[in-house]
């Protein structure tokens, strides 16, 4: 039995902590001889590692379309048939130590909790960081009271975001959650805005930028963006001018989809770097003035935030359950707030005089 040159699969995950959605997209189209099959099976066959009750979840939460229309575990395929499916990703095999690390819970009900991240926390164990992660964290919270960890009482994760990135983050307590929600990534339905400090000042009071994302060709631990669509992954950032100091400028971008490092790779892209982005070209000074005075007001200004100016300031989703919009906001952290003000007395009282 053969299957047809036309099975697209679609992975936002590696190894690496950064900021991307964690879902799987995989399409088929049936063999013209494909005899009458249930649906769980001929997934589990065509599909690596997918285990019959992951199928049947994302049936369940509507994320296995057949010609376009949601189907039953039950459904048996056809010949012919165009089969999409999208599913969230598994836990990893990574043993998880729970940690009594504080966390910021800003919602939390029977299917999802949503936390406001620290700067400095890594999402997820990997290479270099085994311990102190959030997810260390979330598994202690989740299994207080003495619990065993199980798929019951695990932390089930649907996005990332950077280890230097501050802000909400929203994780599924069930993997019938993960799977509403991962379907919610895939359609781009999720409304999701940052706030980040950037180089430069804008003619414009907002834009849209477009370009495809994809690994660097001579350092893959960066993206790039390939403006002719030769290869990558569609990206699409909406951005609007918040307020504006002179040499740089608060912005809120909007995403339209989530690619690795999007927001920073874009920025860097329209010449206009998040400020101290080490990765991406804003960690050192790149618009401004010549005085000695300057150069150490922006060093100062590197100390106050020595990371990268960005914060997934708000999260709107549908609930998996309710069915109702639920929209979360957030502040800036302690270290936007005062590189912002401090940048703020700036403009007011010395671009004038330069």
């Amino acid at each position: 039995m053969t299957e047809e040159n036309n099975f697209e699969e679609e992975k936002n995950f590696n190894l690496e902590e950064e900021e991307q959605d964690l879902f799987e997209h995989y399409r088929f189209i049936v063999d013209k001889g494909q005899s009458l099959l249930r649906i769980d099976k001929y997934l589990m066959i065509r599909i690596e590692n997918a285990t019959r009750n992951k199928i049947q979840n994302a049936a369940h939460a509507g994320n296995i379309l057949v010609n376009e229309r949601p189907i039953k575990p039950n459904y048996k395929v056809k010949p012919l048939d165009v089969i999409s499916i999208v599913m969230a990703y598994p836990p990893r095999e990574t043993e998880i130590l729970p940690e009594n690390i504080p966390l910021n819970i800003i919602y939390e009900d029977n299917d999802l909790l949503l936390i406001n991240k620290t700067p400095e926390m890594v999402v997820h164990p990997g290479y270099g960081n085994y311990t102190g992660t959030l997810v260390n964290a979330l598994t202690f919270y989740l299994c207080k009271d003495g619990k065993e960890l199980s798929d019951s009482n695990r932390p089930y994760l649907v996005h990332r975001i950077d280890k230097n990135t501050s802000g909400i983050l929203l994780v599924a307590k069930n993997e019938l959650t993960q799977n509403h929600l991962a379907r919610q990534f895939f359609d781009h339905s999720i409304e999701r805005k940052y706030f980040a400090l950037v180089w430069g000042d804008f003619n414009e009071e907002e834009g849209t930028i477009e370009g495809n994302i994809g690994r660097h060709p001579r350092d893959r631990k960066v993206m790039t963006v390939f403006p002719d669509g030769s290869t990558g992954k569609t990206a699409i950032t909406h951005y609007k001018v918040v307020e504006r100091f002179g040499y740089i400028t608060m912005i809120e971008c909007e995403l339209e989809t989530g690619r690795t490092h999007q927001i920073r790779t874009h920025l860097k892209y329209i010449g206009h770097p998040v400020f101290n982005d080490q990765t991406y070209g804003g960690s050192h000074i790149l618009k401004g003035t010549t005085f000695t005075k300057y150069k150490q007001f922006v060093e100062n200004c590197f100390k106050i935030i020595p990371r990268h100016a960005l914060h997934a300031k708000s999260l709107g989703f549908i609930h998996p359950t309710t069915g109702k919009f639920i929209f979360f906001d957030s502040e800036l952290p302690q270290d936007m707030l005062e590189v912002t003000e401090k940048w703020r007395r700036y403009s007011s009282f010395n671009l004038n005089e330069e």
